[in-house]
């Protein structure tokens, strides 16, 4: 099967998903092949596993099975490429633009990751309830193993984000902190300490301050996790909130209250090392990447089981016509968010084939 994603240059989530899916489906005996608009040095870990990377689909002298598509614009350059071939669309933000689910008829199933995204495609765009469903995000637990057992108080915190900086929310986990004895380090881009490593770094701490991918992967190693991040602050997991928080990925939805040091130290002060023991027993034994893997590859079988269904040239061209203005206004102002649509060098031998299909 194809997956098609816009970047593999940084650790960011879709990035980091497609990486780790690749490499899933690698070891359950299928033949993976990524496309990218975007290689980095993600893509070439990817290689190194042996999973061709391809940046132009003309390098690809054989059609996938199944297109399985993580971002719109790179999605359609591939289903544009290789006619008749089943895809499924993969939902991974319930804002960004290029998350917008395209409703095509080759599209036999639409994943979210998360119940924002599934209302997103069922709510805003108009996605079939029955081709829409919902797959967790996952961790890979090999990568990420268990820590030794939690102190009884926590003595070490990392804020674990690429949105951290000093200037935003960092100062009121530090004062909470300090009000505990507890020291804090900051890992992520945005405050010049990115890691390429992460699972090593994890265990060495008590207690995380994160969300999203960023909080799975703490939980996975064993520590205990409160989310919060630019947005705002949420609540300590739980072995009683786990699944209901993973519903929501850890994200936006959970993130409503202010950061402020009280509320932070009310979060911290419900620290309980067993609980939080609990809390990575169950992400190990539901969230790991294998089993994602597995959901998918049954996936793959329905649609290749389904009867072949016709191109729509007319609603990809509606599709790609509208999608410039669906891109909210701080993006729009960005030139490169408008350059990828405008330009786009993967997507450009494939509108000259939808301009074929329409004469």
């Amino acid at each position: 099967m194809l997956l098609a994603t816009f970047a593999l240059a940084k650790r960011y989530g879709t990035d980091l998903y497609t990486r780790d899916l690749a490499l899933a489906l690698l070891r359950q005996g299928l033949r993976p092949v990524v496309f990218t608009t975007n290689p980095g040095p993600l893509a070439d870990e990817i290689r190194r596993a042996t999973i061709p990377v391809v940046d132009d689909l003309e390098q690809l002298g054989v059609a996938p099975d199944v297109i399985h598509g993580h971002h719109n614009l790179e999605t359609i350059a591939a289903l544009l490429r290789f006619p008749g071939v089943p895809a499924l669309f993969v939902c991974h933000d319930a804002l960004a633009w290029h998350s917008i689910p395209p409703l095509l008829p080759r599209i036999g199933a639409y994943v979210a990751v998360d119940d924002n995204c599934r209302d997103r495609m069922l709510l805003e765009h108009a996605i079939p309830e029955d081709r829409v469903r919902v797959l967790a995000n996952a961790v890979e637990l090999q990568r990420f193993a268990r820590r030794p057992p939690l102190p009884e108080k926590p003595k070490r915190a990392l804020v674990f984000s690429n949105a951290a900086r000093e200037y935003t929310f960092i100062p009121a986990i530090r004062d909470a902190c300090a009000r505990r004895g507890i020291e804090v380090d900051v890992a992520g881009a945005g405050s010049g300490k990115a890691t390429d490593a992460p699972e090593s770094l994890l265990p060495r701490y008590d207690l995380v301050f994160a969300k999203a991918r960023c909080a799975l992967e703490a939980m996975a190693v064993g520590t205990a996790v409160i989310l919060c991040d630019a947005r705002g602050l949420g609540t300590l997991v739980t072995s009683d909130s786990v699944d209901a928080l993973r519903r929501l990925n850890f994200g936006a939805r959970t993130l409503q209250r202010d950061t402020t040091a009280d509320a932070i130290g009310a979060e911290i002060d419900r620290y309980d090392a067993a609980d939080a023991a609990k809390v990575c027993t169950a992400i190990r034994s539901s969230a790991g990447v294998e089993l994602l893997a597995s959901q998918f590859i049954a996936i793959y079988d329905e649609l290749r089981a389904m009867p072949a269904a016709d191109d729509d040239p007319i609603a990809l061209s509606r599709f790609l016509a509208k999608l410039p203005a669906r891109i909210d206004p701080p993006a729009a102002a960005s030139v490169p968010m408008r350059e990828r649509i405008l330009t786009n060098r993967a997507l450009a031998p494939a509108l000259r084939l939808l301009y074929k299909l329409m004469k």
